[in-house]
């Protein structure tokens, strides 16, 4: 098993998704083609395993897990932007309620928040309210489950 860094990732995010509609991996149950990885939470408790889906592109982003009705224990949505990112999330047609783990350049866990689903407008905005570099939605509660606080680290495996 090889732990790769971010700023890895982040490259080879870019040239994998730039210009081309295959993803680098299997699409996960219900979703579209959106590259699928491994991610590698470190936390007091030892490191945690998720399977995600990997959105990148500005369309996979917009669309999240808008409409799906479950998400699997072990699952979540890890979203890149490239440069960093200042400004929230929210809910829109998501059916199900979701945390959101904020993670820095280094990986670093910055912020982690509650989301509850929203159906209709107008829906709040979950702001983390420091910069990132990325964030993962998992089903809600998964991070205190998991013994995952701000601080611990997040990774993907490749």
């Amino acid at each position: 098993m090889i732990v790769i860094s971010l700023a890895a990732l982040l490259t080879g995010c870019n040239e994998a998704g730039a210009g081309s509609d295959q993803g680098g991996g299997s699409a996960a149950p219900g979703s579209s083609d959106v590259e699928v990885a491994t991610a590698i939470i470190e936390g007091d408790k030892g490191p945690v395993l998720v399977n995600v889906e990997v959105a990148e592109t500005s369309e996979e982003r917009q669309r999240g897990l808008m409409f799906r009705e479950s998400l699997p224990a072990d699952s979540g949505m890890v979203f890149i932007f490239f440069g960093g990112s200042e400004g929230g999330f929210w809910m829109k047609n998501t059916l199900i309620p979701l945390s959101i783990a904020f993670f820095d350049q280094d990986g670093e866990i910055v912020r982690i928040l509650d989301m509850e689903p929203c159906t209709k407008e107008p829906c709040r905005t979950y702001d983390p309210e420091v910069s990132y570099y990325g964030a993962l939605e998992v089903n809600s509660g998964a991070f205190d489950e998991w013994g995952i606080e701000e601080g611990d680290t997040f990774r993907m495996n490749q």
